[in-house]
């Protein structure tokens, strides 16, 4: 099976390999084991931190585990409150390794009554030094500083190794949250920039990684938020996708995001009718011009049909040219046909072709409030003849296509 057009291959082990694979599992379920009677007996503490570490190592996608690191930062490691960056010691009491108070204690019958504190369960500050209760706010901030900085490193190594794996990314998005919840807004603010730079070193190595360009929304999303003082990203996002399109024209993520994009950026102009008729027909030749290169590149078809949606349909929440007349989106979709049936010149085994074809010229004869005429209506039969011939595991759904056609006869 290719992967993004890397092969992958497999090989008969060696003894010696075989023998090493048993170690490692032996290794592991001894971990396994080992975290779960430390969760059984509600112990998130330093030990447990670091078997969690060498687990994940070894197994990124055992996302319990991923929740149970988790607990052991909030009980063990960082200082400052979720809340904000307090700097309160009280802040501690609400983990699970704090120490209860009487009352607490013979109040509660929670199965999550914590277990009381060890020195080892006690905040480390930089240099892996125990903050005292009385700690100053830059100390406590630094501490949670270092933490959040650590995390981050301790993912990279793994997300290089997989890259799809959903629990890295979510448990990276959550260290970072940490950041927002915990310090103050301009330190926050320059390891989410720091962040931004990973994705885009992230997608320079696999430019069609979804994962990583959904991540990359999320943390643009934060960047603009009130939280961190943000301020609108789509110009340079926009123009990302450009510079991603120009590397790689079947990346359906840059296609995607950039369509995702367009009514937020027409919108933040402040585009009046001409200028988003404008940037129309400056995607729309973007898109021939990709086609013209690579008609067989699914992705471009789907941009293209986004486009033309906004042009067909003009009544849709997300159409960013409601206005055109019916003269213009006569003459838009007709350009589009003409420009498909060119590609017939040098190409007649692309399926996606004769589909575009059909789809639009029964689109204009929609926006002219008109049956097909005679000559489309050869055209049509004609379109659909070949897509049974290039496409026969799909002959139900051309049959029920005909049957369809029968609407605009």
């Amino acid at each position: 099976m290719d992967s993004h057009g890397i092969a992958r291959s497999s090989r008969p082990r060696t003894e010696e390999q075989r023998q090493q694979q048993l170690e490692k599992i032996r290794r592991y379920r001894e971990l396994e084991e080992s975290v779960r009677q430390k969760i059984k007996s509600r112990e998130y503490t330093r030990e447990t931190f670091d078997i969690t570490s060498k687990l994940l190592r070894l197994n990124p996608e055992y996302y319990t585990i991923w929740n149970v690191r988790r607990r052991c930062l909030k009980s063990s490691f960082f200082y400052t409150s979720s809340s904000g960056p307090s700097h309160s010691k009280d802040s501690r009491t609400s983990g699970p390794s704090a120490t209860p108070t009487p009352s607490s204690a013979a109040s509660s019958t929670s199965p999550s009554v914590a277990t009381p504190s060890t020195p080892e369960d006690q905040p480390i500050g930089k240099n892996g030094t125990t903050l005292e209760a009385g700690a100053s706010p830059e100390d406590a901030e630094m501490q949670d500083k270092d933490i959040i900085a650590s995390e981050l490193m301790f993912t990279v190594p793994l997300l290089m190794q997989y890259p799809k794996c959903y629990w890295l990314w979510n448990y990276r998005l959550w260290i970072l949250q940490q950041a927002v919840e915990r310090l103050r807004a301009p330190v926050a603010r320059a390891i989410w920039e720091e962040e931004l730079g990973l994705v885009g070193k992230m997608l320079h190595r696999d430019q069609r990684n979804f994962h990583a360009w959904g991540y990359r929304r999320g943390v643009i999303a934060q960047l603009e938020s009130s939280a961190l003082a943000g301020h609108s990203m789509v110009e340079p996002e926009f123009a990302y996708t450009t510079q991603m399109i120009h590397k790689d024209l079947s990346n359906f993520s840059a296609w995607h995001n950039r369509g995702q994009l367009i009514p937020r950026l027409l919108d933040e102009r402040k585009a009046d009718d001409a200028a988003r008729r404008e940037l129309l027909d400056k995607e729309l030749a973007l898109a021939y011009d990709g086609l013209n290169v690579g008609p067989e590149d699914q992705s471009l078809w789907y941009y293209l049909q986004y486009l033309m949606l906004n042009v067909i349909d003009s009544k849709t929440d997300r159409c960013f040219t409601p206005n055109l007349t019916t003269e213009t989106r006569t003459e838009i979709i007709s350009e589009t046909i003409a420009n498909i049936r060119d590609l017939l010149e040098d190409y007649t085994d692309i399926k996606w072709i004769y589909e575009s074809l059909i789809e639009y010229t029964l689109a204009l004869a929609q926006v002219q409030d008109r049956k097909a005429s005679i000559e489309e209506r050869e055209d049509l039969t004609s379109w659909l003849q070949t897509l049974r011939r290039l496409d026969p595991k799909r002959a139900g759904r051309w049959s029920d296509f005909e049957k369809n056609l029968a609407l605009y006869f």
